[in-house]
């Protein structure tokens, strides 16, 4: 009857055991799944933003050090989150403008029609 028992418990353990680790991989599962959307919805953000700033600066041939230096964190984010090398010639052309202390050109993203930016 013991033995029985024993049995008894020990496939019983197997299964909750079984059961729990087949709910561990459907929930790690979903939780990457998720985790590659924001990844990629990132990704694309970053290289928005590289684009329309680059852009930006190379219409009006100017970058301030801090542009560039924020244009190649946000690039080298782009690139961690598994991004090709698209912006990579714009950002090379960025790397190559004239440096100035100011920015004289406003961007008109960040501007209102008066040229002042928001809350100044």
């Amino acid at each position: 009857m013991e033995q029985i028992f024993k049995l008894i418990v020990d496939n019983l353990i197997g299964i909750a055991c079984a059961g729990l680790a087949a709910y561990a991989v459907k929930t790690l599962s979903r939780i990457l799944k998720n985790m590659q959307g924001v990844m990629t919805a990132e990704k694309v953000n970053c290289r928005e933003k590289i684009r329309r700033f680059g852009e930006f600066y190379v219409t009006t041939n100017q970058i301030t050090v801090e542009e560039y230096d924020d244009l190649k964190e946000i690039y080298d984010a782009y690139h961690a989150l598994g991004g090709n090398g698209a912006m990579t010639e714009l950002v090379e052309r960025c790397k190559d403008l004239p440096v100035v202390p100011v920015r004289t050109i406003r961007n008109p993203y960040y501007t209102n029609e008066n040229g002042i930016e928001p809350g100044k």
